[in-house]
């Protein structure tokens, strides 16, 4: 049988008995058809227990997300069954090893566009002074974004460069401050924060102009004019600065287990999905330098 008209007897399946939508049905077909492509095939008859692997292979080659690779071996899975029990096909003990989907790999900055984030705040302020202060601990120790905006001043030890977070399900520890963090924190206390109105009132490090600690949302938009007066044209968030930490501390040649913990991580698997990012920046690289060869 034709593909096309094994294809149309599988639609009208879904329409009558399952009662699918249309819309649905034409993403199926959609997949369908750049699954057959792929594997030039015309006829059932050509079907045989090893589409879906082949498929697979040729499919990874072209680096398509494994969301989309995993969504089309679906449609033809459900297809090819279907074909069995109408009896159009014989059995096929279809050999499938599904990718997994994996996570989309965070937005890492370069070390030079961080150092241009991390030059945006104007320190002759004390808006300035204290944003400057915040970038600088994030990217230093990286911190969640929670954790950062509650810090308190109790929590921060100045002689031994370190700062004491409770980070989620009140675990403690206990991660050191790069010497930079360090200058721009103490600056703003001495000279930003003491003239903040009800600054005294309250413990928390990182205040707004009325006293009170800063708004997650608040400081979302701040990188968001930070970065765009730095010309960085990728998409990034306070946790951005995180995931930038994390990974230049492992392109440096830090060990796993060490970043694991200043992030707080319970599972090393979270941490190791910088490591991909690190490979990723590695092998672009490298392909550039073989292009200028």
């Amino acid at each position: 049988m034709q593909i096309e008209e094994a294809i149309d007897k599988y639609f009208k399946y879904l329409r009558v008995e399952k009662g699918v939508s249309n819309d649905t049905i034409l993403s199926y077909h959609y997949d369908l058809n750049e699954f057959f492509k792929v594997l030039k095939k015309e006829d059932t008859d050509e079907f045989n227990a090893n589409d879906i692997t082949d498929f697979i292979k040729l499919e990874s080659r072209r680096f398509l997300s494994s969301s989309t690779i995993i969504r089309r071996i679906s449609s033809t899975k459900n297809l090819y069954l279907f074909l069995e029990r109408e009896g159009i096909i014989n059995p096929l003990d279809l050999k499938i090893k599904t990718p997994k989907a994996i996570k989309k790999l965070p937005v890492a900055l370069s070390i030079e566009e961080v150092e241009e984030l991390l030059e945006a705040p104007n320190i002759n302020k004390v808006d300035g002074k204290r944003d400057k202060a915040m970038l600088e601990t994030m990217y230093s120790s990286g911190l969640r974004v929670s954790e950062l905006l509650s810090l308190k001043l109790d929590q921060l030890n100045f002689e031994r460069g370190i700062v004491e977070i409770i980070g989620k399900g009140n675990k403690q520890r206990k991660v050191p401050l790069g010497e930079y963090a360090l200058e721009y924190v103490n600056e703003y206390i001495k000279n930003g924060r003491c003239k903040i109105k009800g600054h005294s009132r309250t413990n928390y490090l990182f205040l707004n102009r009325y006293g009170k600690p800063l708004s997650r949302q608040y400081f979302f938009m701040q990188i968001k004019k930070y970065a765009k007066e730095a010309g960085i044209n990728k998409e990034i968030s306070p946790h951005t600065l995180r995931h930038c930490f994390a990974t230049h501390m492992l392109e440096n040649g830090a060990e796993l287990r060490a970043v694991q913990k200043m992030l707080g991580h319970s599972n090393i698997a979270t941490t190791q999905i910088y490591t991909n990012i690190s490979t990723k920046r590695i092998l672009s690289a490298y392909d550039l330098y073989e292009k200028r060869k």
